[in-house]
């Protein structure tokens, strides 16, 4: 094994030094031998390669964790990993053209429907429920939670998208602020009192009968997916306002409110869908 100090390690892998100490901390490029004296790095010079491989994959925007996983594998599950996560990026890279896009036709004045908006009738439903106000990044743990209430306290199952569990937006979470969101799971009315009482953790609520506009969200969605989906169906009420005036289509907020259904048909077709309720029926 022939060693090279940091400085030459870092001259041919094209990495600083920084770069190298950050990726000894994390794991990602450890050195062969650190001085006990005087803490200086030594590398095994077998490992440029592996060094300039992290230097292109960080250049793919790869997250540290993900390349430390990467280098650990054989080169065949690698290459395999690295063509998927590029495949997550040009899904994204789209959806944020057509948001751009979206953008630039509304600022001059131009409003269209993104995505093709569907409308359905949802019966009343009995709801166990867990609302709770959480930050941007706390969000995806509050999901988490909810499903693993679910799993040590299995519900009876109701049929089709009428009882799919959902998870409304009361308000948005975002970079800047909290927003209110409750996780709901319908439940046969008859049985609804007494499966509450072996969920303390959950709310018991009736929701009302109504119809939902609502637009299928593509696998693989991302936060733009779901924005331009919201927008369309934003545009896609206003239309219905100016077509039925004077006809009750508004949203109201105390009762209903922006929701994401969950109804997971397999994996080419999970069956995930974002939508507006209108028309309350008392």
């Amino acid at each position: 094994m022939a060693e090279i100090s940091i400085g030459e390690f870092a001259r041919r892998s094209r990495l600083s030094l920084k770069a190298l100490r950050l990726y000894d901390e994390r794991g990602v490029l450890v050195p062969s031998r650190v001085d006990r004296a005087s803490g200086y790095r030594y590398y095994d010079t077998a490992r440029v390669d592996e060094a300039r491989l992290v230097v292109m994959l960080r250049q793919l925007q790869l997250p540290l964790a993900a390349i430390k996983e990467l280098l650990a594998c054989d080169p065949a599950d690698a290459a395999t990993r690295i063509a998927e996560h590029w495949r997550d990026v040009e899904a994204a890279h789209d959806a944020r053209r057509d948001l751009a896009d979206y953008l630039v036709n509304r600022l001059r004045g131009k409003r269209s429907v993104m995505y093709e908006v569907a409308t359905r009738e949802m019966p009343e439903r009995s709801l166990l429920c867990l609302k709770r106000n959480v930050d941007e990044q706390g969000q995806w743990a509050f999901g988490k939670e909810f499903i693993a209430i679910l799993r040590e306290r299995p519900l009876p199952k109701i049929e089709g998208r009428q009882g799919a569990p959902f998870c409304i937006y009361w308000s948005h979470p975002s970079a800047d602020g909290d927003g209110l969101i409750e996780w709901c799971r319908p439940v046969p009315a008859g049985e609804a009192h007494t499966l509450a009482e072996h969920c303390p953790e959950l709310t018991l609520r009736t929701e009302p009968a109504h119809r939902e506009a609502f637009v299928a969200l593509p696998a693989g969605y991302g936060a733009v997916h779901w924005q331009l989906a919201a927008e369309s169906l934003d545009a896609w009420g206003q239309e219905q306002e100016h077509e039925h005036a004077g006809e009750r289509l508004a949203l109201e907020p105390e009762d209903l409110g922006l929701r994401t259904t969950y109804l997971a048909t397999g994996p080419s077709d999970p069956g995930i869908d974002l939508a507006i309720p209108f028309a309350v029926e008392r």
